[in-house]
C-alpha cells in the first residue's frame, strides 16, 4: 500500500475536476486529481465548449493556445420541424470574446487543461486511479482510497472533491442521495460521415415518436438520437436497420451514408438522468458538476456548468485550503454560488421535456411548431435571447 496526503484531493479527471485541479494549484493549494482510466480517449462525451467556458480561458490568458486544438465553430443553432427550418439561437452579438460554442472533442478539452496544469509544481494527476472508499477522521472526511495498478493507494487531505460524475463513487460513499428529477429520453450515439455539401450548424429534426441532434464534428456527424426513456432494449430485438431507418427519415440528405451504422457495437447508449443533490457537501467533502447535479443532453449545457463551478469552488476555497481551515460554512458558500443556476438550468430543461420532448417521442401525430418556438424565430433580434441562455448561462462565473 501507498499513502500520501495533500491539501485537496479530487475524484474525477473530468472538466469539473481537472479544471478545479488547475485552477487551485494555481492559487497555490497542493492537490492530486485521480482519473480511474489511462487516458481521456472515451467517445459520445459531452463536446460543447461555450463561450462563457471559452471566457475562462481568456481569462486565464489561454484562450489562443486551447483554440489551436481541433475544433469547429458554432454561431446558430438551427432546429427543423417536420419539413419546416427554423434558426433559434444566434450567437454572435453575445457579450464574450468568441461568439461561438467551439465543438472539441472533449478529450482534447481534457488534455488541454491537463498540460497546463502539469506545469505547476503544487499539481498531481494520477492515471488509472479509480477511488474505492473515503478514508474518515471521526465525523470528518479525511481522504480517499483508490485502487490502482500498483495496488491500493491511501491520499490523506482536508478537503475531497467528488467530481466523478452522474455516477459517483464519492457521493455514494459519502452517504449523499440526489433527487432524481426524471426524464422522458435516452441517447442513442453515432456517427455518420460529413460532406462539405451538408448543413453547416447544428441541427435539430423533429418527426412524430423521433427526435433527432446533428453535431458537426468536421469529417463526420455526431449524432444523437432520442428515443423514448426505456425503449432501447425493445429497439435492440431488431437489427441495426431499425436504426438506419430513423435516421433516413429524419435526414433523408444523408442518402446511402446511413449504412455506415454496420452493427449495434456502432451504436452508444446514454441513459439520460437528472438529478440533484440537496445538499452537496460533508465536513471534509464537496460535490461539483455532475456529482452533485446531473444535466439533461438538452443544450449541451453539462459540461458549462461543471467548468462554472469548478471556477466558483477554486475562487471560494483556494484561501481557507491554504490557511487549513474548510469548515462546512465555506463550503456551502459553494452550494450557495452554484445552486442557483444548477437548479435555474434544470427547470428550463425539464420544461422542455415535458412541454416538446416527451410529446414528440410519445406521439404519432404530426409535429406542429410551438408557436413560441416560431415567434423568436421570426425574429433575429429575440434569437439572442436562447442564444446567451445556451452560450452564458446564469451567473457565469470568472477568473479573479
Amino acid at each position: 500500500m501507498t499513502s500520501l496526503t495533500t491539501d485537496c484531493c479530487i475524484a474525477g479527471g473530468g472538466p469539473a475536476g481537472l479544471l478545479a485541479g488547475f485552477l487551485l494549484a494555481r492559487a497555490g493549494v497542493d492537490v492530486v486529481v485521480l482519473e480511474k482510466h489511462a487516458d481521456f480517449l472515451r467517445d459520445f462525451r459531452g463536446d460543447t465548449i461555450h463561450p462563457s467556458t471559452l471566457e475562462v480561458m481568456h481569462e486565464l490568458g489561454l484562450l489562443e493556445s486551447f483554440l489551436a486544438r481541433p475544433h469547429q465553430e458554432l454561431r446558430h443553432v438551427a432546429l427543423r420541424v417536420g419539413g419546416e427550418e427554423l434558426e433559434l439561437a444566434d450567437f454572435r452579438h453575445l457579450p464574450t470574446h468568441c461568439k461561438f460554442v467551439a465543438m472539441m472533442p472533449q478529450w482534447e478539452f481534457l488534455d488541454f487543461v491537463a498540460r497546463e496544469a502539469s506545469k505547476l509544481k503544487k499539481f498531481r494527476l494520477v492515471m488509472e486511479s479509480e477511488v474505492q472508499g473515503l478514508l474518515r477522521h471521526g465525523e470528518r472526511i479525511a481522504g480517499v482510497a483508490a485502487r490502482t495498478p500498483a495496488g491500493r493507494l491511501e491520499i490523506g487531505a482536508q478537503l475531497v472533491i467528488g467530481a466523478d460524475g452522474r455516477h459517483s463513487t464519492v457521493r455514494r460513499q459519502a452517504g449523499l442521495e440526489p433527487e432524481d428529477l426524471g426524464a422522458p429520453m435516452d441517447v442513442l450515439w453515432l456517427r455518420v460521415s460529413r460532406h462539405e455539401s451538408d448543413p453547416p450548424d447544428l441541427f435539430g429534426q423533429i418527426e412524430p415518436g423521433r427526435m433527432l441532434v446533428m453535431i458537426d464534428r468536421g469529417a463526420y456527424w455526431q449524432c444523437a438520437l432520442l428515443i423514448r426513456k426505456g425503449g432501447y432494449d425493445a429497439l435492440r430485438q431488431h437489427d441495426v436497420s431499425v436504426v438506419r431507418d430513423m435516421l433516413r427519415s429524419l435526414s433523408p440528405w444523408l442518402g446511402e451514408r446511413v449504412d455506415e451504422v454496420a452493427d449495434w457495437d456502432q451504436v452508444r447508449l446514454l441513459s439520460v438522468v437528472v438529478d440533484r443533490l440537496p445538499v452537496w457537501h460533508k465536513p471534509g467533502l464537496l460535490c461539483i458538476g455532475d456529482a452533485a447535479h446531473a444535466m439533461s443532453p438538452v443544450g449541451g449545457v453539462g459540461v458549462n456548468l461543471a467548468v462554472q463551478d469548478a471556477v466558483a469552488a477554486a475562487r471560494l476555497l483556494a484561501a481557507p485550503l491554504r490557511a487549513g481551515k474548510v469548515d462546512e460554512e465555506a463550503l456551502e458558500r459553494v452550494q450557495q454560488r452554484r445552486e442557483w443556476p444548477a437548479r435555474a438550468t434544470q427547470r428550463l430543461q425539464l420544461m422542455l421535456h415535458k412541454r416538446l420532448i416527451g410529446p414528440v417521442l410519445a406521439g404519432q401525430e404530426p409535429v406542429h411548431v410551438p408557436w413560441g418556438l416560431r415567434f423568436v424565430a421570426s425574429r433575429p433580434l429575440l434569437r439572442r435571447i436562447p442564444a446567451y441562455v445556451i452560450g452564458v448561462g446564469a451567473r457565469p462565473e470568472h477568473i479573479h
